[in-house]
């Protein structure tokens, strides 16, 4: 597959170089759209979800650069934290009862060494974009980590978990907010995550934040996992070895489901962790 040729579509990396890998998210639910949104609209999910990513200042304009470019220009070009690739709405299976209301997927920019994973701007232009045609009530958010783009022997000692230097953020929020999940963590036909999965659950309860209250640590429940929207060679699947977290998100938004997400990324990379996970938060 040539490069400059490669058509955007679910599991498909765009032509980019030096980067995390791969990040993908679906977002599951009931959307009612606004009476007056066109459903033909050229206002698409991928265009609405550019869009915002540009207003907010976090699209890696240099993802679209040719690879033989100069360095003048490439120096020119706005850095970001990730290149755009593809979005859409509903499951692009056309799976009418999976219950997606939209997917999106870029190019994860590779972090700083005292930054996390940009999942929780990730998640925000997710739901931004959805917000902008209709009300929706979230069910459950899917993604795919890429863990082979974190290296966590660079992180500053001030830093093991960059996401904890925000986790004051959801101090000041209604008591009431507070709401069970399910968490689902899986590593493909690689074992690592059942391996180190009492380990995981233990140094996710040790870190002193309240964002996530984390519970009982089990066998992944297969049976209630919605199947990924994309191809297993995507990311080294199908999900055959995982493992299942109960507990509470201080809220039910995907601002905290971001910040739990880049969380674990970070605890299981410190772990060994090197293989994208389908990281998957249930509500309930």
């Amino acid at each position: 597959m040539s490069e400059p040729d490669v058509t955007p579509q679910p599991g498909v990396p765009p032509a980019v170089r030096g980067t995390a890998g791969p990040m993908f998210a679906a977002l599951y639910g009931e959307l009612v759209p606004y009476a007056w949104h066109d459903p033909r609209s050229e206002h698409d999910a991928y265009q609405l979800f550019h869009q915002r990513s540009v207003a907010m200042g976090w699209l890696d304009d240099r993802s679209g650069l040719p690879s033989d470019c100069s360095a003048e220009s490439r120096a020119s070009t706005a850095p970001g934290l990730w290149g755009m690739n593809d979005a859409g709405w509903g499951d692009p299976r056309a799976a009418a009862a999976s219950g997606t209301v939209a997917w999106f997927q870029v190019e994860c920019s590779t972090p700083a060494a005292d930054r996390p994973l940009p999942v929780q701007p990730f998640l925000r232009c997710a739901e931004d974009t959805v917000a902008r045609i209709g009300t929706v009530r979230l069910s459950a958010v899917q993604i795919l980590l890429p863990l082979q783009g974190v290296a966590p022997e660079s992180r500053p000692p001030y830093a093991p978990v960059p996401s904890m230097g925000t986790r004051h953020w959801f101090g000041e929020r209604d008591p009431r907010a507070r709401t069970a999940v399910r968490v689902g963590i899986d590593s493909g036909r690689d074992p690592v995550i059942s391996t180190v999965a009492q380990q995981l659950a233990g140094d996710l309860a040790a870190l002193e934040q309240d964002v996530f209250l984390c519970g009982e640590a089990e066998s992944a429940d297969r049976d209630r996992v919605p199947p990924p929207p994309f191809h297993d060679d995507f990311w080294n699947g199908p999900p055959l070895h995982g493992m299942t977290l109960h507990g509470e998100l201080a809220e039910w938004s995907c601002d905290a489901v971001g910040w739990l997400a880049a969380t674990l990324a970070d605890a299981a990379a410190r772990l060994g962790v090197r293989t994208p996970l389908l990281f998957e938060v249930t509500r309930g």
